[in-house]
């Protein structure tokens, strides 16, 4: 909404309605998932019709979800207004999204048969295509991956996670703080550094009482998300140079 300090940086209602060459956020968010072959329906979670179309403009099928006090909230209601699982989850500042990097992560998914997957992206692979991006990158083991805001809800189980996370997204940027949430073995090994990625998702499967699964995908813009001016900056330079 308009507190945000990106709208208000650029002066609009919300930071989803931010150009990046000339294409709001939402927009491009929107077109990706309509170009993918995995998605039959969209709905867009925000607080009004109104809010969507003046952003969108005449977009149809898309569904307007009104949205609630947190994000992990907010998907809940939207998956309960429209309860065809399996959903994909993503973010209205994923301005790089594309069909291709959505139908990996969709194929993923299924082949994984997770009851819940988060898509991650290595550093190597982040900073070995855009050395100048600036990200949060979580150590596991021998592992430094970025989330890219891409998450499957295959089945009700995997909605115990997006419950989970109304505390966790809090915290989301202090990996101590999250790894914390799921015990003190986890965190001592984590503070040691022999944590591992799948043992991660390991804990997280044993203390909620289903399959979590990382999908590591290949595609280092899907890690780039536009938090601030120098992402923006980065996303209009990846997106120039698709032309």
């Amino acid at each position: 909404g308009s507190d945000d300090p990106m709208a208000k940086a650029y002066g609009v209602s919300h930071k989803c309605a931010i150009p990046i060459d000339g294409v709001p956020m939402l927009r491009r968010v929107v077109d990706a998932l309509q170009g993918s072959r995995s998605i039959a329906s969209i709905s867009v979670s925000i607080e009004t019709a109104e809010v969507a179309r003046n952003i969108l403009g005449k977009t149809s099928k898309v569904a307007v979800v009104a949205s609630e006090d947190s994000a992990s909230l907010s998907a809940i209601v939207a998956i309960r207004k429209n309860p065809k699982l399996p959903v994909l989850l993503t973010t209205a500042d994923h301005a790089l999204l594309t069909p291709e990097v959505i139908d990996y992560f969709c194929g993923q998914a299924e082949l994984n048969g997770a009851d819940f997957s988060a898509g991650l992206a290595r550093a190597e692979v982040v900073l070995g295509a855009y050395p100048q991006s600036i990200r949060t990158f979580f150590k596991f083991g021998k592992d430094r991956v970025s989330g890219c805001n891409l998450f499957a809800v295959r089945n009700e189980k995997g909605l115990r996670i997006l419950e989970k996370w109304k505390y966790l997204e809090q915290v989301r940027k202090k990996p101590w703080r999250l790894v914390a949430a799921f015990g003190p073995l986890a965190l001592f090994r984590f503070l040691l550094g022999t944590l591992s990625l799948d043992e991660v998702f390991r804990t997280v499967s044993r203390r909620l009482g289903l399959t979590a699964k990382p999908i590591l995908l290949p595609f280092a813009e899907a890690a780039i998300d536009v938090d601030k001016p120098s992402d923006l900056e980065l996303a209009e330079t990846i997106l120039k140079q698709r032309l």
